[in-house]
């Protein structure tokens, strides 16, 4: 039989009535009027995302930003909240510059230690390490006698790091610590967790995220601490409710805490320098761990006696002249907690033994509970 050419237009006719009775009767809009007119179950209306996305800024469309921001709603924050600070970041090219030049060491004797040292221990620096030392004397006191460790110490420490607040750093925090976390895979998980670090401090003391300044690497203040460094270890040392790595005081009782709590021993050495001998092959610097006996039947002896059990790292300087030996005690390991460098936790050392004799002390390096010193 030949199908009429009415038929489809029937159809069409037939349901459009229905359709529009549907939509007014329905609160679900089109979808229900057609399911009704199909005679099948309401189907689920569409769902559009609401959640905000990054999308303005050099980091918009990047999956590791976005994973961050995710990471970081468990910290106190809400997703807008963080879409738009990270709209405001920016990457600095300099830093990865810095990052990617690659140190080479030289070959010795060179005199690479007197060099190094000689940039840090100046008439200059101890001038302005004395007058830091007499305009704060009684938080250094206080700080000294509440962890243990001595004035000259606290004030060599922020003097290496800072001058003592003449040079803090120029990069805005958040900007530096976003580009090593994102741009510098090498290290992008610790800088990840310090960019989340940082943040969770900026929301505890309700400061602007993009206010603070540093160093290249996000340390601040006149300490120098690493947003973690600052969640552990940084204290109120001034009683005013705000732990303020810009504040003198609370930056000498926050550096003290943290020698303390990095196993600082009061009343005992830091470092000794001993009669020259060759190594033979024994591998130097702070992480070494030598007991005095294998050291001093080897040659090396140092001016005081010391117990031949006792475990020391041999440090070596390259000084000008030829190579100069130490043995570093548990203290000089605590300086290199802050930093991991025999020259550093050296001059921090030496620094803090130069102001103390200019502040009317003496020379306090051999002094230990269980030696016997000499005279």
């Amino acid at each position: 039989m030949r199908r009429s050419p009415l038929t489809v237009a029937a159809v069409i006719l037939l349901l459009l009535p229905i359709a529009g009775c549907a939509s007014k009767a329905s609160k679900g809009g089109p979808e229900a009027a057609l399911a009704s007119a199909q005679g099948q179950a309401q189907l689920p209306p569409v769902k559009f995302s609401t959640t905000p996305r990054l999308t303005s800024g050099p980091y918009a469309g990047r999956g590791d930003v976005e994973r961050f921001i995710d990471r970081m709603q468990a910290k106190g924050y809400t997703r807008p909240e963080l879409v738009g600070i990270f709209s405001r970041v920016r990457p600095d090219d300099w830093i990865i510059e810095y990052m990617n030049r690659q140190w080479r060491p030289s070959s010795g004797p060179n005199g690479a230690w007197t060099r190094y040292r000689s940039r840090h221990i100046t008439s200059d620096m101890l001038a302005k390490g004395t007058a830091f030392w007499s305009q704060h004397e009684a938080a250094l006191e206080r700080a000294s006698k509440q962890y243990g460790v001595p004035p000259e110490y606290i004030v060599a420490i922020i003097g290496i790091e800072t001058k003592w607040g003449g040079y803090m750093g120029k990069h805005r925090i958040i900007d530096a610590l976003a580009t090593l976390a994102f741009d510098y895979p090498r290290r992008a998980d610790y800088f990840s967790d310090e960019l989340e670090n940082f943040l969770v401090m900026a929301r505890q003391e309700g400061f602007d995220a993009f206010q603070p300044v540093g160093s290249f690497a996000g340390a601040m203040g006149y300490g120098q601490f690493m947003p973690s460094s600052y969640l552990a270890y940084a204290v109120d040392f001034d009683g005013d409710g705000h732990r303020d790595l810009w504040d003198k005081e609370d930056a000498i009782g926050s550096v003290a805490h943290y020698f303390q709590q990095h196993g600082w021993k009061t009343g005992e050495p830091v470092a000794v320098r001993v009669s020259s001998a060759s190594p033979a092959g024994l591998e130097t610097g702070f992480k070494t761990s030598y007991p005095v006996s294998r050291l001093n039947a080897m040659g090396f002896r140092a001016p005081v006696s010391l117990p031949e059990s006792e475990r020391v790292s041999l440090l070596e300087l390259d000084a000008a002249g030829g190579y100069e030996y130490w043995f570093g005690f548990n203290n000089f390991q605590t300086i290199t907690k802050y930093n991991k460098s025999t020259y550093y936790a050296m001059t921090v050392h030496q620094l803090a033994q130069s102001l103390r004799a200019r502040h009317g002390g003496r020379y306090v390096a051999w002094l230990a509970p269980d030696a016997v010193r000499a005279g």
